[in-house]
């Protein structure tokens, strides 16, 4: 039947045989109607008076929504039809109360309804607004149906296709939605947020040593440890395979991302219970943060990976924030790697010698080989540069080996109280075979094996630690001495040590730099590693030991030896000989009376603002109280001024010392670390700032804040530099 019949209240008419009266039906009543279409699921109806209260609720809807149903009707629609959250699944759209305030049309707008039984149903609604003649609003009347079952099912799918299924966590699809539309709401805001990009150490060799299924519930621990340490603060991710993602928005304070990044290092870094079996692995953070860094997407995600792979390359288990420089250092890794090759065949590694020296009687005990690279065209390369280099690839393990075959032969020369310790990589030393090799520079040098001493970090407690402990097993059976290295830094192996595999313990060079600094705790972790050395019948070597105060502080904590510029920095084998032949193992303390704040020596151009003026200075050390810099004549003691070190750093500063072209600075804020060995501002200047000042947002990029070329195009200094600089810690 015509539904214009209903509105038209006209009987239809109907063609009947000839001869046959015809036969008029009744008009069917329309409250029957729409109890026929209820009683056949095709819809239910409802309506809402003028001020929004719900004044309708057909009789299927009622039953629909349960006892309590009835007392619904004269509430607020919104209280009665909840909007479904976009996060679960639900489907993207304008919100209920939205739409009713303007008097829209309702087409098919889907909601949550709670029921009286402690359900939730979902319809799809479908309404319109409803005026008198006048044109006054007098309501809505709609329609709604029932699609539970289906949209169960929808959500259900959309939550699959945004959640990884492992951890439960969101997915790489849902955390680039969710970055994408959080950096394009905060470009209207001005608002920050940081990405944190981890990726974990080692832990393919659980996978490959304990099993898929083994690997799969470590990568649940370490989701649930991500996710108890972020709490609401961000949101924790996984890309997929050992790599996750942190996204926190409003966090810019790079000394709060860097204390979040080590708890986030540490916390991955305790054993994990896997089957009734412990493992051990690590991880590395790189992070960058939004407007600083990058204001798109891929631009913030390449620069936190960046910064992620310059993490795992200085040694793992820490941090790094993205710079700039990270750009240019990747494709000198490259070429450096090449160049390494090259030098590894032509045989241009030299090892030098570092002696560890008794503080009571000044005599060597020990010498640490170390690696030297001298290139013909680069000079010196710092083993900082090209040993993580050789670590990305099996050419450290070429590297090790040599290493150790030399520095037993350069031993042997050596009288025979003086041992040689040789480091080793942890690629090294979980590599099969490697007691063979071991054992096979023993034999080829002649050295007595209790005059070999490896050093080991704690990053060889990764992974499966009974196959650890095989290796430790096989090597003390032949007679050689082990040291752990680098103790405190890395992953947590405390309880490991009772195993008794090692003879000495080195406490770590970042607990010895600035110990007699007042407030300084490092003096009681000296004194607490000590201690645990002795109960466990180990010595203690204390690493870059540089000033006499540090030297005095160490030797009163009771360090059995000691390493560092105050007794020597690394000589030849020729120079080792040659204090033997004039029969003298001694190496006297020297250096300055105080420790200093550590200085980074630098030489690269920053600026220098004074009033209204910006200079170009040269950069010649860094630490993170002060500065020197060089190129300005005549600037008196006590001048305030400004130092840009890039990137919108701003360090307000006072001259302390000068001489004719050269002036120390002192900080009026100290810098922080940067995870990676350099010193950042805790604060930059915002890009959003830089915007206003007349710099296009999309001309910056990440991490470009050309306030030099703005200064060689306005020949002043921007205004909000000036008003910045009032802010704490700018």
């Amino acid at each position: 039947m015509p539904l214009g019949f209903l509105k038209s209240g006209r009987e239809p008419k109907r063609s009947v045989p000839d001869g046959q009266t015809p036969v008029v039906e009744p008009r069917p009543d329309r409250a029957i109607v729409l109890g026929e279409v209820e009683e056949l699921g095709i819809g239910m109806f409802w309506a809402t008076d003028a001020e929004g209260h719900l004044s309708f609720l057909s009789q299927r809807a009622l039953v629909d929504l349960g006892n309590d149903s009835e007392t619904m009707i004269g509430k607020p629609l919104i209280q009665v039809f909840h909007d479904v959250d976009e996060e679960d699944g639900g489907p993207s759209q304008r919100s209920l109360a939205f739409k009713l305030k303007a008097h829209s049309k309702l087409d098919e707008q889907i909601v949550a309804v709670p029921n009286g039984r402690g359900a939730t149903r979902w319809w799809r609604l479908n309404g319109r607004p409803l005026t008198d003649a006048a044109g006054t609003f007098k309501g809505y009347r709609g329609s709604a149906v029932d699609i539970s079952a289906q949209y169960a099912y929808e959500t259900q799918v959309a939550r699959q296709s945004q959640v990884d299924e492992l951890t439960g966590l969101a997915n790489r699809r849902k955390l680039n939605e969710r970055l994408t539309a959080m950096l394009s709401a905060f470009r209207v805001s001005q608002r920050s947020c940081a990405l944190m990009m981890l990726d974990l150490d080692r832990f393919k060799q659980v996978n490959d040593t304990m099993g898929h299924p083994a690997g799969d519930e470590l990568l649940k621990q370490v989701a649930q440890r991500l996710s108890s340490i972020v709490k609401d603060h961000g949101e924790v991710g996984r890309l997929g395979g050992d790599e996750f993602q942190v996204l926190l928005p409003d966090m810019d304070d790079r000394g709060t991302l860097g204390e979040l990044a080590n708890r986030i290092v540490q916390s991955i870094s305790q054993p994990y219970q896997i089957n009734g079996r412990r493992a051990i692995i690590g991880t590395s953070v790189g992070i960058a943060i939004a407007p600083y860094d990058g204001v798109e997407t891929d631009e913030l995600t390449r620069a936190a990976d960046m910064a992620l792979y310059s993490a795992k390359e200085a040694r793992g288990g820490t941090f790094c924030f993205f710079t700039s420089e990270l750009r240019d250092a990747a494709s000198k890794t490259a070429l450096l790697g090449e160049r390494l090759r090259d030098a590894v065949d032509r045989g241009e590694l030299k090892l030098a010698y570092q002696p560890l020296v008794d503080p009571i009687t000044n005599e060597v005990k020990c010498f640490e080989a170390l690696l030297r690279w001298h290139d013909e065209d680069e000079g010196d390369i710092s083993p900082a540069q090209f040993i993580p280099v050789a670590e990305n690839d099996d050419l450290i393990i070429r590297i090790g080996e040599v290493a150790l075959k030399q520095a037993c032969m350069d031993a042997l020369a050596w009288p025979e109280t003086i041992k040689v310790a040789v480091n080793v990589s942890a690629k090294q030393f979980v590599r099969p075979g490697y007691r063979k090799a071991v054992a096979a520079a023993l034999q080829a040098s002649g050295l007595p094996p209790g005059r070999l001493e490896l050093e080991i970090t704690e990053s060889v407690f990764v992974g499966d630690l009974e196959t650890v402990d095989a290796i430790f097993r096989d090597l003390k059976k032949l007679g050689v001495r082990l040291a752990l290295d680098d103790f405190g830094t890395g992953y947590s192996s405390l309880g490991y040590l009772k195993h008794g595999h090692f003879n000495k313990i080195k406490i770590d060079q970042s607990f010895v730099r600035g110990c007699t600094e007042n407030g300084d705790t490092n003096p009681a972790i000296i004194t607490a590693i000590v201690a645990l050395a002795k109960a466990l019948g180990m010595e203690t070597v204390a690493e870059g030991v540089e000033a006499m105060d540090e030297l005095e502080l160490v030797k009163a904590r009771g360090a059995d030896l000691v390493q560092g510029y105050i007794f020597s920095r690394p000589i030849t084998q020729d120079q080792v000989l040659a204090q033997f032949a004039e029969g003298s193992g001694m190496f006297r303390p020297s250096g300055p009376p105080r420790h200093r704040a550590e200085r980074i020596t630098i030489f690269r151009k920053v600026g220098l603002i004074h009033e209204d003026h910006y200079y170009d200075v040269i950069l010649r050390n860094l630490s993170k109280t002060g500065a020197r810099i060089t190129g300005l004549a005549g600037v008196p003691v006590g001048t305030d001024v400004v130092l840009d070190l890039g990137h919108g750093q701003l360090v307000v500063s006072k001259v302390v010392n000068a001489t004719e072209n050269s002036q120390g600075l002192k900080f009026e804020t100290s810098m922080i670390s940067d995870g990676s060995g350099g010193f950042m501002t805790r604060h930059r200047i915002s890009p959003y700032s830089l915007a206003e000042a007349g710099i296009p947002l999309a001309a910056l990029g990440a991490g470009a804040f050309p306030l030099a070329k703005w200064r060689e195009a306005n020949k002043t200094v921007p205004k909000f530099v000036q008003l910045e600089l009032s802010a704490p810690g700018a």
